[in-house]
């Protein structure tokens, strides 16, 4: 099945494009969420007619994120955490934790932006991206100190 997105899908497309895709997919996840039309004469025509809307809402988008970015990149945290021996962690520093601290300095991030491989297990001093937008990756580093 051919479909136009209307928004922006990871790992499928940008706003504007004509892809193909499974037909349950389309039908039961892309078109019901308003993150897709089917791709006929009439929804080809509008989308020529709206290609310019969607630029702009992109340049914007970007635009904000930038600039969360940048606010994102002067952050840096201090997370303390109870610890055993060898600086081994009781527990584990996860997204949802990096997402209350940042929440505590001021910012807020969706705890599904956070690109964190595996859960922090240890004491130290990490660097975690976190997803802004399609291609803006800030990094913040984060420190995990002994709870005193």
């Amino acid at each position: 099945m051919k479909i136009i997105l209307r928004e922006d899908v990871e790992k499928l497309g940008k706003a504007g494009e004509v892809v193909k895709v499974k037909d349950g997919f389309g039908r039961n996840y892309l078109i019901p969420r308003k993150l897709a039309v089917l791709a006929n004469v009439r929804n080809m025509k509008a989308l020529d007619h709206d290609r310019r809307t969607i630029e702009t809402r992109a340049k914007k988008t970007l635009k904000t994120a930038e600039a969360t970015a940048a606010t994102l990149s002067a952050v840096s945290l201090i997370l303390p955490a109870k610890v055993g021996e060898e600086g081994k962690l009781f527990g584990a520093i996860t997204s949802r934790d990096i997402v209350e601290a940042l929440g505590k300095a001021g910012v807020t991030v969706d705890r599904k932006a956070i690109q964190l491989a595996d859960p922090i297990k240890q004491v130290g001093d990490y660097k975690v991206k976190i997803r802004v937008a399609t291609d803006v990756l800030p990094e913040i580093s984060v420190s995990v100190v002994p709870e005193a």
